[in-house]
């Protein structure tokens, strides 16, 4: 497979996807308009980078550009571009997805599993009471024990990423015994450090809480570590050297560490901790010292590890996002195909209804309100499809008579399978009972069914199209089988009938019909069924439960419906 995609990771163009074909390159990437792929980056050239394809894969090429493109961290001038491989053009971050072919699995009999229970040499396993951090280490520590503890938070199903970080920090701040504590993350627009989470301990409590008073952060540090892109301590802040005295007095620091947070290759912010001094406001006199190398250590490691998690999140953020701007555009490209042809038939109409008023013929004006007529429902029966399909909806069950709801869809049937030249029959069971059902529902989807399939049938010579209704006894369960006489649906193209907007029948379909149909039977708690062969036809059959209404049976006086002569 040749193709692939960039995936807008971070920046203002997030969540975009700009897909790539080698006939198609060159392609340029920049902030120009002439750019084939543009973003809206003020830190991005006007023509940043190209892409080309040599045969054999794609490649990037930067094109002297003002801050330089970076692969997976690196400046590049030009590279080969590999699947995953992460570009950062200014603010922007993109991913380069490629089409991989499965590789083949290698055969079962080369694994061969041994019995070693009676080897003299072996190494003893030793297993832990419980897989929890509590149990493992009670006591709260810094190294590895807090990098396990935050492991587990990374893994945590149902976090937001807020919650994330500040159970992070809450686990860092306790580990290291800081006062404070907050997460810094930089601006997708402009790259400033904006505060995210944040957290103070009280020496009297164990375990950190949320802030509740003002912190003030050392734009000195955090300015360093962002600059140099290394850890940093301090031990006695208002001395050192390295940083500015005057704001460090004016925040009440005494001792610091402050993290970059790194990830692949993109630097997102900073984790920065402190100890405030006696001179803050409501502290208490602390000797220095507190804060150490291994405390250095386990921060920077945190930072990392919480760097790598959010850029992951970022990646599937954006990939989410993507995945519903292609559904978007698709529902839309549908829809208004669809309305458009819907609009014609209106427009053909009404010029036959104005030729029939100009000429006084009224054979032409009914001609044309036919047809105007036949698009106003074709417009209702899509917005109801969209309806049923858009929401989940308990059904409303009641009592009723299931011939009497599918005789009102052979009414509506018989008009269409005249308009398409197909025979259309009704064969309702005269002995059905009564049933608890959603009677607008099940009218939609067995007339969904119906006309898909007459539309199945209408350019065959003898079309033939057959509605039944019947009771399954043994299982109590009501059956609808719509049988038509079409080409057949191959198997492996059944599982895909049932996918919103996948239609085979052209301009004539919205692919939303059947959809539609089988949401509202597992609504019932029932299901459809498939019976078909190539070249003989295909069955549709709906089935759910009878339920439990008063009357066990209403027999229908109604004869068998056929297509009028």
């Amino acid at each position: 497979m040749n193709n692939a995609t960039l995936l807008v990771i971070s920046g203002p163009n997030g969540g975009t996807r700009f897909d790539l074909y080698p006939e198609d390159c060159p392609l340029t990437i920049g902030r120009s308009v002439g750019s084939q792929i543009r973003v809206d980056d003020t830190e991005v050239s006007r023509k940043h980078v190209r892409v080309d394809h040599d045969g054999t894969g794609f490649r990037l090429t930067d094109l002297d550009s003002a801050n330089g493109a970076y692969l997976n961290g690196k400046r590049i001038t030009e590279t080969p571009l590999q699947n995953g491989d992460s570009i950062r053009l200014g603010m922007t971050s993109l991913t380069f997805q490629q089409g991989v072919q499965d590789q083949p699995l290698a055969p079962s009999n080369l694994i061969q599993i041994v019995d070693d229970e009676n080897s003299p040499q072996h190494s003893a396993i030793v297993q832990a009471e419980s897989a929890s951090s509590a149990s493992v280490w009670p006591v709260q520590k810094t190294g590895l024990e807090l990098l396990y503890q935050v492991a587990e938070e990374l893994v945590r199903p149902a976090q937001t990423q807020e919650a994330l970080l500040q159970r992070i920090l809450y686990l860092t701040v306790a580990a290291v015994g800081a006062d404070r504590g907050c997460v810094l993350l930089r601006d997708a627009v402009g790259g400033e450090l904006t505060p995210f989470v944040f957290c103070h301990r009280d020496r009297n409590q164990e375990s950190p809480s949320a802030q509740q008073e003002q912190m003030c952060i050392s734009r000195s540090i955090t300015g360093h570590v962002l600059k140099h892109g290394q850890a940093v301590r301090t031990s006695d802040a208002v001395s050192d050297t390295r940083f500015g005295g005057h704001s460090i007095v004016q925040s009440g620091i005494r001792e610091a560490i402050c993290a970059p947070m790194k990830g692949h290759e993109q630097l997102l912010g900073v984790f920065y901790l402190d100890i405030a001094t006696n001179e803050l406001p409501g502290a208490s006199t602390v000797a220095t010292g507190r804060l150490s190398d291994e405390h250095l250590k386990s921060v920077l490691a945190v930072a990392r590890q919480t760097a790598l998690a959010v850029e992951s999140r970022q990646f599937h953020s954006a990939l989410l996002k993507a995945e519903r701007f292609a559904a978007m555009g698709q529902t839309v490209a549908v829809l208004s195909h669809h309305i458009k042809n819907i609009l014609q038939g209106i427009s053909g109409g009404g010029y036959l209804i104005e030729m029939g008023l100009n000429q006084s013929q009224e054979k032409l004006i009914r001609q044309g309100w036919g047809i105007v007529e036949r698009n106003q429902n074709r417009i209702l029966d899509l917005v109801m499809d969209m309806l049923s399909f858009s929401k989940d909806r308990v059904p409303k069950l009641e009592p009723g008579n299931l011939n009497h709801v599918c005789a009102e869809v052979a009414e509506l049937a018989l008009s269409l399978s005249a308009e398409n030249g197909v025979k259309f029959e009704y064969r309702p069971d005269a002995a059905l009972p009564i049933a608890e059902f959603d009677k607008e529902g099940i009218h939609r989807a067995v007339l969904n069914i119906v006309a898909n399939a007459i539309d199945a049938v209408a350019e065959r010579d003898n079309g033939h199209v057959v509605l039944q209704t019947s009771y399954d006894s043994q299982n109590d369960v009501m059956l609808v089988a719509v049988t038509d006489n079409g080409p057949g649906i191959p198997e492996e193209q059944r599982a895909s009938v049932f996918q919103v907007f996948e239609s085979s029948k052209g301009e004539r379909g919205t692919g939303i019909g059947l959809p539609v149909a089988r949401k509202i039977i597992r609504e019932h708690g029932g299901r459809i069924r498939i019976e078909s062969e190539p070249n003989e036809g295909t069955r549709f059959i709906l089935s759910w439960p009878r339920g439990n209404p008063k009357s066990e049976t209403v027999r229908l006086d109604s004869p068998t419906m056929s297509p009028p002569d």
